[in-house]
């Protein structure tokens, strides 16, 4: 039985690990842990946020994935957004998830990234 999502894996390009760390741990506020060593020969990073864990890793002929992306639960979705753009990440808002507030971001390889937020429901109103 599937109890929980472990991680989520994304591509990328060999060499981009400094702009991974840049984004992943600078922009997201995300904290880089460590790889088993024989897996951080292979090169690329690892990052997390409390229970979530990206890893990232190298592709030789990485090309960024244009629907696929991981959704990204965060609280206080407004600050956040406002927190990547001014950190210089670019910030798209999609209205199209009923219940919810949602963004996309890309990261600096091309990864979309969604974040969302479920809208507080009114008392007596189904979210």
């Amino acid at each position: 039985m599937i109890t929980a999502v472990d991680h989520v894996q994304l591509a990328a390009p060999p060499g981009s690990e400094d702009g991974l760390r840049a984004y992943y741990a600078g922009v997201l506020g995300m904290t880089e842990i460590p790889k088993p060593p024989v897996l951080a020969a292979r090169g690329g990073c690892w990052f997390q946020a409390g229970p979530v864990q990206l890893h990232l890793g190298i592709e030789t002929d990485f090309r960024p994935a244009k629907k696929a992306h991981p959704g990204l639960r965060v609280t206080g979705i407004e600050a956040y957004a406002a927190r990547l753009a001014a950190r210089g990440a670019a910030v798209t808002w999609d209205d199209d998830l009923p219940g919810h507030r949602r963004f996309y971001s890309y990261d600096p390889v091309g990864n979309r990234l969604e974040f969302l937020e479920p809208i507080a429901a009114r008392p007596g109103t189904p979210v």
